[in-house]
């Protein structure tokens, strides 16, 4: 395992707070333009080629027939239920709230560390984990009101986003280290890509994409920083640190989503959002405080 340098760190996930907060607008705002199923393979079909790139060179390194299953897994849990249950579920919440309920991530994360890594867990944790559930909630409570209704469909949409994505970072944390990082994030995304571009292809129509210059700019946006390099960041910063320390640092990621929400998309700053994001500011501090 390579640690990185607190500086590292610390720009490393500054990169990925920002990048993956402002992915929910901007897929939000996406989609007026491409069905969802389809938007949500393109976007990870792109960024999987341009990863193969990368991999291309170091394909010593990819023993495919010996780890081909950690690789199928991997698309499965990370990329097809996680960015599939999301695209579609972004058409029935407002992106803020959406973002918000998925990043009950790093609780789940926190706890699954515990049972199957054998991570430890101690009382300032579970206090940071439970502060953090509770910032969680107190914005989608707060991003609920806002958007006058609450969809049970994509609520479950997004509760079922949060889990693939826990499971599939748990998942990846444990094999890992089997596998070559560069190969694992290209294949992951070229393999959950093909899946479900081919299955968009099949239950909806490419005549309903709109090609627009600002949606051109904003699908590769999204294919090159949000997604492949995103992923990469990810892994590169759970291989370094404690899974759930590194994950609690991912709640701040709706409050991106939901400033930026704020700006472009008109959704109103709360009171109840400024509550919420002082618990995960908490959450953050009791989690990485050593007992």
């Amino acid at each position: 395992m390579q640690k990185l340098s607190k500086k590292h760190t610390v720009l490393l996930i500054l990169f990925l707070v920002i990048v993956w907060g402002v992915n929910w607008p901007l897929s939000k705002y996406a989609l007026s333009f491409m069905p969802p199923v389809l938007f949500s393979g393109i976007r990870t079909l792109l960024g999987g080629v341009l990863l193969l790139v990368i991999a291309i060179p170091r394909y010593k390194r990819l023993h495919f027939r010996e780890t081909w299953l950690i690789y199928v897994i991997s698309a499965i849990v990370n990329v097809i239920l996680y960015y599939g249950l999301q695209t579609i579920g972004l058409k029935y919440l407002p992106a803020g709230l959406f973002s918000a309920i998925v990043f009950l991530q790093p609780v789940l994360v926190g706890f699954f560390s515990w049972l199957w890594l054998g991570e430890s867990m101690n009382g300032l944790k579970i206090m940071g984990l439970v502060l953090g559930f509770s910032g969680v909630g107190i914005i989608c409570s707060g991003a609920g009101g806002l958007s006058g209704h609450i969809s049970v469909a994509g609520i479950l949409l997004a509760l079922g986003s949060s889990l693939s994505w826990a499971l599939g970072t748990i998942y990846v944390k444990k094999k890992g280290p089997s596998v070559d990082p560069i190969w694992l994030v290209a294949l992951q995304l070229l393999i959950g890509g093909l899946f479900m571009t081919s299955l968009g292809s099949g239950v909806e129509s490419w005549s309903d994409v709109h090609w627009t210059p600002a949606f051109m700019m904003t699908l590769l946006f999204i294919s090159v920083f949000v997604i492949a390099i995103g992923w990469l960041v990810f892994y590169k910063l759970m291989d370094s640190g404690e899974a759930s320390k590194v994950a609690s640092f991912t709640f701040l990621i709706p409050l991106v989503a939901i400033l930026t929400g704020t700006l472009f998309l008109n959704e109103p700053f709360t009171a109840t959002l400024l509550l919420g994001l002082v618990l995960i500011l908490l959450s953050i501090y009791f989690v990485n405080r050593k007992a």
